[in-house]
């Protein structure tokens, strides 16, 4: 165990995580040149493409440092703020993190949230600054706010270039010396903790842990203590690029563990494992189911493609545990699913998945959260979307839920973020300068508000500058009500959107005026209202196509030309009340972009 280290790495997005493990595992000579291609950890052609981590990932390396082997544990972690318990999960394995910032960007928002989740579990911290190499690189600058935001020696600081491999070798041997290796008791009963799981089509699920106490050897029977199930193990072993079977697993190691299972949401990160015969006393600190913050309706375009759909769902929630569905109905798009997500990034994703793997072209909805409704009869429902929302006359108050939200920024930025934040009903808690050109942000805000397109909003004010975190923060009342959208009368669920009540006239104003330009012109007039319960609140009317039935009437008396228009304007009516609007595609896509 004095030669085992188990470390971790926080960066925010495009700081240069991936490329770093690259190197490390280049000059560690666990990849051999052949093998080697640009961010080798991230296996998804998404990762690559966007340049972050989706999936995190866990490497063994062996490292000879004065003539010994160490053996060197790289737990890779997520770099977005959706993934935070998947992150706190993977730092509680480790003893150390290695602090990567990049030198000509500076510390973001998710570097210091997943920074003081790492100080949380006692980690050793080293801090790197990478990207040495870039003509824009501020290492005095961005040394000094590591300095301040640590309160280490400024020698301590490793300056490294991932690309051109400058530093790696000052990081191993940092590694090494100033990361403490593993404690724990190998004769123990056996006490891990599941961090990460991934699916194999040939093997099932694979569980990825780390020992705390014991160990664990093939074909033990062992439990999870969270979910109460239990397995055989037909298979340990340690994590290269290829896995390696091992006969067991010691305390302080990390590795794998096959033993068939088929459904991935009985795998739930954070939960510990054990032995049947010999249990530990008590499971590890911190376990969590994760709950999903943002629900969309996803539907297939072509309604005939329901089956396929609902396949390629299951299949997806073997690699993806976090993603929850259910089936509904919609008067307007047919049958789809539910789905709740981690947040936006984790959505697009699912959306984008779906797409690449397995062909699907969807329609996902406009993203809701859950509300918490409280009924006059005493009675309280969680509500996910606007058509599970109670009418007002039997509600006696609704609560939504907060997050609190850091927003890092360029102090030119700060008034009109403020703006920003305020138009979202947000409250400025905090303000902290981190340098004379940094300030931090901290507001308390509603999540409806930043789920829609507050983060795309924040990057253009700040032309790309500013970055976000946030946290859950409990339910608060709020004065909402559902917003419905009616044609001719009739409701168009997929339209309905759950909004606060001083935002409802203009929201609603919108919708009626982007409905008007986009249904085609019937026979008939077609009215287009939003309404509050009864109460109509905002109107437009889609005029009725003329068909010049008074055409043949030349010359004579006015009357007949009268008594055709009457004629018409019955059959008008009649149709009216017949006739269906068919909604085109469009108007479903337009009411997501109605804030842009």
């Amino acid at each position: 165990m004095d030669r085992i280290r188990n470390f971790c790495i926080i960066a925010h997005i495009d700081h240069g995580k991936s490329t770093l493990a690259d190197r490390l595992l280049e000059r560690t000579g666990t990849i051999t040149s052949r093998e080697m291609e640009a961010q080798v950890l991230d296996d998804m052609d998404l990762e690559k493409e966007r340049g972050i981590t989706i999936k995190s990932h866990a490497i063994q390396m062996e490292y000879k440092f004065e003539g010994q082997t160490y053996v060197l544990n790289l737990i890779d972690t997520p770099g977005h703020v959706d993934f935070s318990y998947e992150v706190s999960r993977a730092i509680a394995a480790c003893e150390g993190a290695l602090l990567i910032v990049d030198s000509s960007q500076g510390i973001e928002a998710q570097t210091i949230s997943n920074l003081y989740l790492a100080l949380e579990h006692d980690l050793e911290i080293i801090p790197v600054l990478n990207k040495i190499d870039l003509p824009g690189s501020m290492v005095e600058e961005v040394s000094d706010q590591v300095v301040d935001l640590l309160g280490c020696d400024p020698n301590e600081i490793i300056k490294a270039s991932a690309k051109e491999g400058i530093g790696v070798d000052e990081i191993l041997d940092a590694i090494v010396n100033r990361i403490p290796p593993p404690k724990g008791d190998e004769n123990a009963p056996l006490q891990a903790l599941i961090f990460d799981s991934v699916y194999n089509s040939y093997r099932g699920i694979e569980v990825l842990f780390r020992v705390f106490n014991g160990k664990l050897s093939k074909d033990d029977e062992v439990k999870f203590v969270n979910t109460k199930k239990q397995y055989h193990a037909d298979e340990v072993g340690v994590l290269k690029l290829k896995n390696q079977s091992k006969p067991y697993i010691g305390a302080g190691d990390v590795g794998y563990l096959i033993s068939g299972i088929k459904v991935a949401s009985e795998v739930k990160v954070g939960d510990t494992i054990t032995h049947i015969s010999k249990p530990c006393k008590e499971a590890i600190h911190g376990f969590e189911n994760v709950k999903p913050m943002v629900f969309a309706g996803i539907y297939p375009v072509d309604t005939s493609e329901f089956e396929e759909l609902r396949a390629s769902m299951e299949k997806l929630q073997l690699n993806d545990a976090s993603l929850i569905w259910e089936p509904e109905t919609s008067a307007a798009l047919g049958f789809g699913f539910r789905c709740g997500f981690l947040g936006m990034l984790h959505m697009e994703i699912v959306q984008e998945r779906l797409e690449r793997e397995f062909d699907m072209t969807v329609i996902t909805t406009v993203p809701s959260v859950e509300y918490e409704a409280f009924l006059t009869s005493g009675e309280t429902h969680m509500v996910h979307s606007p058509a599970e929302m109670p009418e007002p006359n039997l509600l006696e108050k609704v609560e939504e839920p907060m997050v609190k939200a850091q927003i890092i920024t360029k102090s030119e930025y700060v008034g009109a973020i403020m703006s920003l934040c305020i138009d979202r009903r947000g409250v400025l808690s905090n303000q902290v300068y981190l340098t004379s050109s940094r300030v931090e942000l901290t507001f308390s805000i509603p999540l409806a508000e930043i789920v829609f397109d507050f983060f795309d909003k924040l990057k253009t004010i700040s032309r790309g500058y500013a970055s976000l975190d946030y946290e859950f923060a409990g339910f608060e009342r709020s004065d909402l009500a559902k917003l419905d959208i009616l044609l001719n009368g009739e409701k168009v669920d997929a339209l309905s959107a759950i909004v606060h009540k001083k935002k409802a006239y203009d929201w609603g104003k919108r919708i009626c005026e982007k409905l008007k330009e986009l249904l085609p012109r019937q026979q008939f007039e077609i009215a287009i209202q939003a309404a509050i319960g009864q109460k109509v609140i905002a109107r437009e009317t889609v005029k009725a196509l003329r068909k010049n039935v008074t055409a043949k009437c030349y010359g004579g008396d006015i009357t007949r030309k009268r008594k055709l228009l009457e004629k018409q304007k019955k059959g008008k009516k009649r149709m009216r009340q017949v006739g269906s609007v068919e909604i085109p595609q469009e108007a479903f896509m337009a009411v997501l972009q109605i804030e842009s």
